[in-house]
């Protein structure tokens, strides 16, 4: 492909059989036939479900919601609406009861650090859960989300796989317009709702359709800043999202291991 074909559009029809394959034949080839989807309300989690549910049939799907007693009104009713859409096996765990002694441990904790306490702990409560159900953690992580490390080492980035890990947030959208999930879910603001009025966007300081269209300059045409900024994007602005990347590399990485042997 030349570098001038690449595009944000993608073709939604062939995607969605290439991820609903991958869900199936990785799950099935690990010796598994089920999987646990965290299911927040948001656009990422819900098209995970609807794609895994497709890959292994909603009976195989455990689908997980895990609000704390700040998640809103519309997150705890869209995670609803997708459990009803994908018919996926429903069960929710309050983290609020999990969380709260660590909270009370480290008073002085701000709210970033309280975010990761909730997204780790929702992972605990994943991993557990699929050892009970016998099944694989799907991941929900994005594209976007993973070159500017905006996740939680450890919390939402974990899984056994992650089918959505090579669409870009827009993408996401346009995937999930076309298997069906809800309206309201795909066209409200991003948010983790990790505390009341939280939106992805207000907090990286930029709009997903921006940066995807930085990125895919930067990542998928392999092009320079200052080629970006010749393309007319703001200097400041590439300056960002690159120290940005740079900076948040390590969390896409395997933990490095010192090297004693040969076969190491």
């Amino acid at each position: 492909m030349q570098t001038e074909e690449l595009s944000l559009v993608i073709n939604t029809d062939l995607t969605q059989k290439i991820l609903v394959d991958f869900i199936r034949s990785e799950i099935n080839s690990a010796g598994f036939s089920r999987a646990v989807v965290g299911v927040s309300g948001g656009v990422d989690s819900a098209l995970t479900c609807f794609l895994a549910a497709e890959a292994l049939g909603p009976e195989n799907v455990l689908a997980i919601f895990m609000p704390y007693k700040t998640t809103s009104v519309d997150s705890r009713e869209h995670a609803a609406l997708v459990i009803e859409a994908t018919g996926a096996r429903e069960q929710t765990v309050d983290i609020t009861p999990l969380v709260t002694p660590l909270f009370d441990g480290f008073p002085e904790v701000e709210k970033i650090r309280r975010g990761n306490m909730m997204a780790r702990m929702r992972m605990i409560v994943l991993y557990d859960q699929s050892a009970a159900y016998k099944s694989l953690v799907v991941g929900t992580g994005n594209k976007t989300e993973i070159l500017l490390g905006y996740t939680t080492l450890y919390g939402d980035s974990a899984c056994a796989i992650n089918p959505l890990g090579d669409l870009y947030k827009t993408q996401i959208l346009q995937l999930a317009r076309a298997v069906g999930v809800p309206e309201p879910i795909v066209s409200k603001p991003p948010s983790a709702d990790l505390w009341e009025g939280q939106t992805d966007e207000d907090e990286l300081g930029f709009t997903y359709d921006d940066v995807d269209r930085l990125l895919l300059l930067l990542i998928d045409q392999g092009r320079s800043a200052q080629a970006c900024v010749d393309a007319g994007f703001d200097e400041k602005f590439v300056q960002k999202v690159v120290e940005r990347i740079q900076r948040n590399k390590f969390k896409s990485l395997l933990p490095t291991i010192a090297r004693l042997g040969n076969r190491t």
